[in-house]
């Protein structure tokens, strides 16, 4: 489904996941151990900090209101879950495959996903803060009424995805490949860095009006009077 911008331009909107969780086992006492297998597990309230979960799979899992304050979490695939309420700061999910995977209501600091997959992912609620997605893919992805607070797509591929609702500050794009991406629904939308790289994106008047002393800085242009 395309939805068309000002001045006739067709935005393909990103296709949001359908996770339909089967009867969950819940998760015993145990820890994460790397490269595990983790099928039809619900993780409620778990304290996994610290934790080395590194290359395991998640599929059909639902983990929620878990601790995640440094644990280790690199090349994982997520696959048709679900993380609700999960909280913590310096998670790491570098290298890691998201695929069909609702995000809700995080309180998350200083996540690391960078070089990471992301497909039919939905981001909806709560707020994360210093985001690095660096040189990440992020394809069908929807941010949905969060706050993120200085996100790095720094070097990332970004093809339909859509801010909704969501206020996204200072973020940086600088070396970023945007296409069918819309920022219409980012308020407020701030720019730290990379507004050259915004080409395949679309934005409202408003907005541009608002990013035009960036874009003037940017183009070299002085403005007075």
């Amino acid at each position: 489904m395309a939805r068309r911008a000002a001045g006739g331009a067709r935005v393909r909107e990103p296709r949001r996941p359908e996770v339909r969780l089967p009867e969950l086992e819940r998760f015993g006492a145990g820890t994460l151990e790397p490269d595990g297998d983790h099928d039809g597990l619900e993780f409620a309230e778990a304290d996994l900090a610290g934790q080395d979960g590194a290359g395991s799979r998640f599929l059909d899992c639902a983990l929620r209101g878990c601790a995640l304050d440094g644990t280790r979490l690199t090349r994982v695939r997520l696959l048709d879950s679900v993380l609700a309420g999960v909280r913590g700061v310096g998670t790491d999910l570098a290298e890691a495959t998201l695929r069909d995977v609702e995000l809700t209501d995080a309180r998350l600091g200083g996540t690391q996903l960078h070089g990471a997959q992301l497909e039919r992912v939905l981001v909806r609620g709560g707020k994360i803060e210093f985001l690095n997605l660096r040189a990440a893919r992020l394809r069908d992805v929807v941010f949905e009424g969060c706050v993120l607070v200085e996100p790095d797509f720094g070097g990332a591929r970004l093809e339909r995805v859509a801010f909704v609702d969501c206020a996204l500050r200072d973020a940086d794009f600088s070396g970023a490949a945007l296409t069918d991406v819309d920022l219409r629904g980012a308020a407020p939308l701030e720019i730290a860095r990379g507004v050259d790289r915004l080409a395949g994106a679309v934005v409202s008047t408003g907005q541009l009006l608002d990013l035009a002393p960036v874009l003037a800085a940017q183009l070299g242009i002085r403005v007075e009077g």
